[in-house]
């Protein structure tokens, strides 16, 4: 709609993760640099959470395009509280062809595959999106599943993605086993007031846009009302470029992006910081 009469080759705020289009904010980096150890290193299990639009599963779309063809990448990313028997799903994920019925037989087969594709020379990345919709019984299946080895290495490496409360979960005393095993371990907050500037530029850079289209007074109620969250961020700019090329203009001003906020608020719909509290400094934690 908007993109060609500001010079874009593609929507810069598009909400899907795309790796093309990361943004390495402080917190973005250490997870980044953290889970490419991870594959490297060949350790079992790695946590990371963040409130929800932080931008965790954009991270890790970043680390697995990165990911050479020794891997083989499973996702289980409709995670719930009624999944059941949590290794279907795993054998699934994995590429497994045939699903025994049994669960001793297709236990047998997990294995099977495992050591099949460590001896092709691939490792075995399993990604579980949304991990917090995960039962302590489901969690505990996992950690079962993760024991197979060779002796001297894991032939299956697990990578949570999650919210915050996935933390309350494993700090449970009958998943102490399953704490024990996460080797890397890291919580994503949300970007700083400079980082949500540099986001949005970037973002407009990587579309072929010019980088100044949003005034810095628009950048800055951007911070203050999203709190830095770059879920919440693509939203209001996408809105208020669309906001912005109905009345023909050629940037995207204070008065536009406020505008959004207004609407956003009046539709009862908002997850958005209150102006009163924005100026009250609660997102100030953001900053940190």
């Amino acid at each position: 709609m908007y993109e060609v009469f500001y010079g874009f080759r593609e929507k810069p705020f598009a909400l899907a993760p795309d790796p093309e289009f990361l943004f390495l904010g402080r917190h973005h980096r250490r997870a980044l640099t953290l889970l490419e150890y991870t594959l490297c290193s060949g350790t079992g299990f790695a946590l990371v959470t963040g409130r929800v639009g932080c931008g965790k599963t954009t991270v890790v779309s970043s680390v697995l395009a990165r990911a050479s063809r020794e891997y083989t990448v499973g996702l289980i990313a409709n995670t719930h509280g009624n999944l059941g028997r949590l290794l279907p799903w795993v054998a699934r994920a994995i590429g497994m062809k045939t699903i025994a019925g049994e669960e001793s037989a297709l236990y047998e087969d997990f294995v099977a595959h495992l050591i099949r594709e460590y001896a092709a020379c691939r490792r075995v990345v399993l990604i579980i999106d949304e991990a917090q919709n995960l039962c302590a019984a489901a969690l505990e299946e996992l950690r079962v599943l993760s024991n197979v080895n060779t002796g001297k290495d894991l032939l299956l490496q697990t990578i949570l993605i999650g919210q915050p409360e996935l933390r309350a979960t494993l700090a449970r005393p009958e998943l102490r086993q399953f704490a024990q095993r996460i080797a890397i371990d890291y919580h994503m907050e949300a970007l700083s007031r400079e980082e949500t500037r540099e986001y949005v530029r970037h973002r407009i850079g990587v579309a072929g846009g010019d980088t100044a289209l949003f005034a810095p007074e628009a950048l800055e109620l951007i911070f203050s009302r999203t709190g830095g969250v770059p879920r919440l961020i693509n939203q209001v700019c996408d809105t208020a470029l669309v906001y912005a090329f109905g009345d023909q203009r050629s940037n995207v001003d204070l008065d536009t992006v406020a505008q959004v906020f207004d609407d956003r608020s009046a539709g009862g719909l908002s997850c958005f910081v209150e102006p009163a509290a924005a100026r009250n400094g609660s997102v100030v934690n953001a900053e940190h």
